[in-house]
C-alpha cells in the first residue's frame, strides 16, 4: 500500500489524513500549529522527516499560505513523490506551484475539492488536473472517492471550481436575499416552499428555461426586478442579488436591441 503525507492537519487535513488511514495507506503528517492525535497518522515535526517516506504528498495549508509551503516542501523532498495541492487557490496560483515543482521534476497536480470536506471527509468528489492527472487517480483510488480528471495543466481544476463557486455563492446570495425579505414581510415560509418547488422540478429543463427565458423576457423583466428591489429596499432589506440581476437583464436587453439594429451581425 502507498504511503501518504498530510501537509496541514487542520479540520480538512485531518479529515484526509484519517481517511487516507482507514483506506490503508501508511499516513504521515506535518503541521507545527496543529497536534493531530490519532495513532493511524504518524505526525513529525521535522519536514523532511515527514516528506521522506512519501508517494504522495498533500497540501492543506490555505491558498494564503501556499506559495510558502510548496517551496518548503520542494526544499525538504530529497525525492520526488506525486505533489497534490488541494487548496482552494486561483487559476494562477496552481499554475505557478506547478511550474514551481516542475522545475525540480516533481509531479505536480492541481486538485479541486467539490464539496464541503467536513460532510464526506476523504470521499468527498474530486476533480484533477495537470499532466500526471491519471497517477494520482490510480494512487488515490482505494480511498473510494470520486475523481474526475480533465488532464490539461495545472489551474485548469482550479478555474471550474471557481466557476462552480460563482454559481454555489451566487444561489446561496439569492436564497439569503429572499428569505431575508420573505421573513421581514412575513411570508418566509411561503418563499421557501417557492425555492424549494422550483429546485425540485427537472433541473436541466429548470436551468435552460432560466437562460432562455432572460434572454427572451429581457425588456420586461428588467422593469419587474427593479420594482422587486425598490421593494426590498422599502422594507429595509439588502437587495445585492436583485441588483445584480437587473444588470444582467439591462445586458440582454441592451445586446437584444444591437443585435436587432444590426441583422447582419447575427448572421
Amino acid at each position: 500500500m502507498a504511503t501518504a503525507t498530510v501537509i496541514g492537519l487542520g479540520e480538512a487535513g485531518a479529515l484526509y489524513a484519517r481517511g487516507l488511514a482507514e483506506a490503508g495507506f501508511e499516513v504521515h503528517g506535518y503541521d507545527p500549529f496543529a497536534q493531530l492525535d490519532d495513532r493511524r497518522v504518524t505526525q513529525h515535526a521535522d519536514l523532511a522527516e515527514a516528506l521522506r517516506p512519501a508517494d504522495l504528498v498533500i497540501t492543506l495549508v490555505g491558498a494564503r499560505a501556499a506559495r510558502a509551503v510548496t517551496e518548503q516542501v520542494l526544499a525538504a523532498l530529497e525525492h520526488t513523490p506525486l505533489l497534490a495541492d488541494l487548496n482552494t487557490g486561483s487559476p494562477a496560483l496552481k499554475r505557478e506551484l506547478g511550474a514551481l515543482a516542475g522545475a525540480q521534476g516533481v509531479p505536480f497536480v492541481d486538485i479541486a475539492v467539490l464539496a464541503p470536506v467536513p460532510r464526506a471527509g476523504a470521499q468527498t468528489p474530486l476533480m484533477v488536473s495537470g499532466p500526471d492527472a491519471e497517477a494520482f487517480v490510480a494512487l488515490f483510488a482505494p480511498v473510494g472517492a470520486e475523481v474526475e480528471s480533465i488532464g490539461g495543466e495545472a489551474g485548469d481544476a482550479a478555474a471550474r471550481k471557481l466557476i462552480r463557486s460563482a454559481f454555489m455563492k451566487g444561489l446561496a446570495g439569492v436564497i439569503l436575499e429572499s428569505v431575508g425579505a420573505g421573513e421581514a414581510a412575513g411570508c418566509g415560509d411561503w418563499i421557501r416552499e417557492q425555492i424549494v418547488a422550483e429546485l425540485s422540478g427537472d433541473a436541466s429543463a429548470f436551468v435552460e428555461r432560466l437562460i432562455v427565458g432572460s434572454k427572451q423576457h429581457a425588456e420586461r423583466r428588467v422593469h419587474e426586478v427593479e420594482d422587486a428591489a425598490d421593494y426590498l429596499r422599502s422594507i429595509g432589506q439588502p437587495s445585492w442579488s436583485t441588483d445584480a440581476a437587473g444588470d444582467w437583464l439591462r445586458r440582454l436587453r441592451d445586446e437584444h436591441a444591437t443585435t436587432a439594429t444590426n441583422p447582419a451581425d447575427a448572421a
